[in-house]
């Protein structure tokens, strides 16, 4: 009954998470970065809301971004991106550039957000990993020319947050391994580190996976269980179904 009842209150938790209209309003001033020559606006967005003009600019900004660390295998990947990013459970924060006469901006729940000024998003989700209730960032794409300028870590900021706000127990998210500006970035700067769950902790010679699982726990539960814990056999049954589809 007490296993019954923790999954109902997990269940319960993602969707009330899930339900948030604007997930920024309890952070007024993480609205608007202005930094390093960089002046840019955020507004919250949803998979299911996406116009068509948005979902190709999202297309051509994953590809510029990520077809090299992909190579051959990006076509499939794009595929799957594509199915990813307008999924009802998908939820957006946009990186809107601010520009000389620009309105005041509406949250998405009032209007669907166009591709004009989109310099970049994150996209995440509120779900399970092992049971754990976590916030899964899928992407976070800038355009290069806002790249380098501390918008990355200020979103990273933002994202522990809404997490932190939304009572998940940890943040988890996926980097390829041939991207090496990015491992550092999370693990140096951000203090994440290898989950339980990546392929790289079975210790199975026959892993031919070419990313890493990343994490951050907020408390002990969600530690023993991503960080530290064996490596456990529901994951690499999912994983080798992942690198299935991949080839």
């Amino acid at each position: 009954m007490q296993i019954l009842e923790k999954k109902k209150k997990i269940h319960d938790l993602i969707k009330r998470a899930s339900s948030v209209v604007d997930p920024l309003s309890p952070f007024d001033s993480f609205r608007r970065y202005t930094k390093n020559e960089l002046s840019v606006y955020l507004e919250p967005g949803r998979g299911d809301r996406l116009s068509s003009s948005l979902k190709q600019h999202i297309r051509k900004l994953l590809k510029k971004n990520m077809e090299g660390f992909y190579g051959s295998n990006w076509p499939i990947q794009a595929k799957v991106k594509r199915t990813e990013m307008t999924s009802p459970d998908a939820r957006y924060i946009f990186v809107r550039e601010l520009r000389y006469g620009s309105k005041a901006y509406e949250t998405a729940s009032t209007q669907r957000i166009c591709e004009e000024g989109i310099a970049g998003f994150v996209h995440y989700r509120f779900t399970l990993e092992e049971e754990i209730p976590v916030l899964y960032v899928y992407e976070i794409q800038l355009e290069s020319r806002i790249q380098g300028k501390g918008l990355g870590e200020f979103l990273m900021q933002l994202i522990e947050l809404i997490a932190s706000k939304n009572q998940m127990s940890a943040i988890v998210l996926t980097v390829q391994t041939s991207n090496a500006l990015a491992m550092t970035f999370y693990m140096s700067k951000l203090g994440y580190r290898i989950s339980s769950i990546s392929p790289s902790k079975a210790n199975l010679p026959t892993f031919s996976a070419k990313y890493e699982i990343l994490c951050k726990t907020f408390d002990s539960e969600a530690k023993s269980v991503l960080e530290v814990r064996s490596f456990p056999f529901t994951c690499i049954t999912r994983i080798y179904d992942k690198i299935a589809d991949q080839v």
